[in-house]
């Protein structure tokens, strides 16, 4: 059985890691897309706070079909504002306030809450815990992007910083 302790707190953690690459991305390169035909490093970035905030909006306001005609619309009622080129201090600071703001929300939502069936925007049929779930998935999703974009900038990413010292560690010991 997932937990949604478990889902809010590993989700708190992935956002941590998203925090880190936007404000170790260089500012300056804030429009570098690797590829004329792929999203900007901002673009990416603010698309993970834009996606995740709304839909976690509509899922507290108790929207239980996401595939309705007005979805984007209804989506766009929930984000939170930002401008649109905002830099990494106002775009990390939004991205720390929206998983706070979120996961408090959600965490203090009732166990019937999520078991309730909801229909995505592709017309799956999930419980409000699977549609978390993959809310979370595409934040990790999109993470990734912004990972390929830090390294192609010579930057290692906070997830693999941790891993390289934890083997280092053990090497030492």
């Amino acid at each position: 059985m997932v937990r949604v302790e478990h889902v809010l707190d590993s989700w708190k953690t992935i956002r941590q890691d998203t925090i880190a690459a936007v404000e170790e991305f260089p500012a300056a390169d804030y429009d570098f897309r690797p590829t004329p035909d792929v999203a900007t490093f901002r673009e990416i970035a603010r698309h993970i706070l834009d996606a995740s905030h709304g839909l976690t909006g509509m899922l507290l306001a108790g929207d239980d079909d996401f595939s309705m005609p007005e979805f984007r619309s209804r989506l766009k009622q929930h984000m939170t504002g930002l401008p649109a080129g905002a830099g990494a201090p106002e775009l990390a600071a939004a991205l720390r306030a929206s998983i706070e703001e979120r996961t408090a929300a959600l965490a203090a939502q009732p166990p019937g809450f999520y078991a309730q069936i909801i229909t995505r925007v592709d017309g799956q049929k999930v419980t409000r815990l699977e549609m978390l779930q993959f809310i979370k998935e595409h934040e990790l999703t999109h993470r990734a992007q912004l990972f390929m974009d830090l390294r192609l900038k010579g930057i290692v990413p906070a997830t693999t910083r941790r891993r390289l010292a934890k083997q280092a560690a053990k090497q030492g010991a």
